[in-house]
């Protein structure tokens, strides 16, 4: 059973740019995290077929680098594995169909569950557009038990798995500081019944999907220019959802991400100004962590220029 990608009508939910976090028009490092329907967990677009065609590329190419689990995530696994097919089957039928332990995508694609070698998170990763990142409880805050994370922004898998959420993100400025307790916090408090949401940001000048490193980049890239602007830099958004396994107790941190060319803000003067505004106000150690150096002035002279309706 294929269902052809034009029957099963991939498609953006709405028009681009879908997710704009940094519209308030200001730097916040916040959680900034809402509650969405159970039904929004998994999300599916036009990108669908090639994102899994990646993944699979990824999969079979750079195993180790995309994929890692602990002895001791296994029944979290398994229970994610579960998961990820019975909200498919309620709330996306079309994308998998499973006969007994035969699974076949929308896309042509055929997994056997249980095949040899195949851990069940690396099934359900190859089924969804999310990376699939599980977290277990330990001693007051969470650890990165298992993986898979073919779309890294700028971080590699092994470098933070088996590690807990201060030691993952002490590279990045100011979320010890601000963000680590707050964080642990909002995680004990996520029910089975609850799905969550937030968002990330980042302009970037490759919209390769898998960048396992590239963060503090410095000095100037005189290739990018206002004129080429249009076709170096990208807007890079994490679609980042939290969601309780209730059996084993552990979070599934779900990835989604989404790649647009900055143009898609050239006829959004008001997205421009805010984009400027965040930037103006990001401080010097995040925009170095972010790798804005190379770009920047020019960056914020586009958005100047794009923004001047909105004023």
């Amino acid at each position: 059973m294929t269902v052809p990608a034009s029957d099963l009508c991939f498609r953006d939910p709405a028009p681009a740019p879908r997710f704009t976090p940094y519209d308030r028009g200001r730097f916040q490092l916040t959680l900034g995290i809402k509650e969405i329907p159970r039904s929004a967990w998994i999300e599916v677009d036009r990108h669908y077929p090639s994102h899994m065609a990646e993944k699979d590329r990824l999969l079979a190419e750079h195993h180790d680098e995309v994929f890692a689990a602990l002895p001791e995530s296994e029944a979290a696994q398994a229970e994610c594995l579960d998961t990820v097919l019975c909200h498919l089957d309620r709330h996306l039928p079309d994308l998998v169909r499973q006969e007994e332990d035969t699974l076949e995508t929308a896309d042509g694609r055929v997994l056997v569950r249980g095949a040899t070698g195949l851990a069940p998170l690396d099934l359900a990763g190859r089924l969804v557009q999310e990376d699939l990142c599980l977290m277990a409880p330990a001693d007051g805050t969470y650890r990165l038990i298992a993986a898979s994370l073919c779309f890294p922004a700028r971080w590699r898998l092994a470098d933070k798995i088996g590690r807990p959420m201060a030691e993952i993100h002490d590279p990045v400025p100011g979320f010890n500081a601000r963000l680590a307790r707050p964080v642990d916090r909002f995680f004990a408090g996520i029910t089975a019944d609850q799905v969550y949401l937030r968002l990330n940001w980042s302009v970037i000048d490759d919209p390769s999907l898998f960048q396992p490193t590239g963060h503090g980049r410095g000095g100037l890239d005189p290739s990018i220019s206002v004129e080429t602007i249009a076709d170096r830099l990208h807007v890079r958004i994490e679609r980042q959802t939290f969601l309780r396994l209730p059996e084993t107790g552990v979070l599934v941190f779900g990835i989604k991400t989404v790649v647009d060319p900055i143009t898609v803000i050239a006829d959004r003067p008001d997205l421009a100004a805010a984009l400027l505004g965040s930037l103006h106000g990001m401080p010097d150690d995040m925009r170095a962590y972010k790798s804005l150096g190379p770009f920047a002035e020019v960056l914020e002279t586009w958005l100047e220029q794009h923004s001047r309706a909105s004023g």
